[in-house]
């Protein structure tokens, strides 16, 4: 019953799309690795990332560089 429950978890939370819209020169440092945390490397590249709380912090540190689509 457990991995049932695991599942619907993982279902209800979902996945979000983060996509790189502006490049990294001239930013902080810790902007720049938290961008690489993403997955990010290039302008407009995206990643499909798992919705939790550890990914939204990490974009709501970089936001102005990155657009979410849901």
């Amino acid at each position: 019953m457990a991995k049932t429950a695991k599942k619907a978890d993982a279902a209800a939370t979902g996945t979000v799309k983060v996509r790189l819209v502006k490049g990294l020169r001239g930013t902080q440092a810790r902007h720049r690795l938290s961008v690489k945390a993403l997955g990010l490397n290039k302008i407009n590249d995206v990643r499909e990332l798992p919705d939790n709380p550890s990914v939204r912090g990490l974009i709501a540190t970089v936001y102005y560089l990155v657009q979410v689509e849901q």
